[in-house]
């Protein structure tokens, strides 16, 4: 199945959420610097989607990796203290008026 893309190259967020489903949230204040690289090397075999989401939940910002397998998803969430979200509880970006 080939993916469709957002923009040329890369991966729209339909796609994303029906091909990588287990999702897990993590504040964005800790996937900074030095936690980038871990969990860069963490998830190095992993079924990580390239590309992830973000959003706000009042003025907290999180990161939201995305997994194909619910065994990686469940791993990574305990080890970066996550919680897992779908993506009909994912806030979506405020639309334009």
């Amino acid at each position: 199945m080939s993916a469709v893309v957002y923009r040329k190259g890369e991966l729209s967020k339909g796609t994303i959420d029906r091909q990588w489903p287990h999702q897990v949230a993590v504040p964005a204040d800790s996937c900074t610097g030095a936690n980038w690289v871990r969990i860069q090397e963490f998830c190095k075999g992993m079924s990580l989607c390239p590309r992830g989401h973000f959003f706000y939940r009042d003025t907290i910002g999180f990161n939201v990796y995305c997994f194909g397998e619910r065994e990686h998803a469940e791993h990574f969430r305990s080890h970066f203290n996550g919680e897992f979200i779908t993506p009909e509880e994912r806030p979506r970006w405020p639309r334009k008026r």
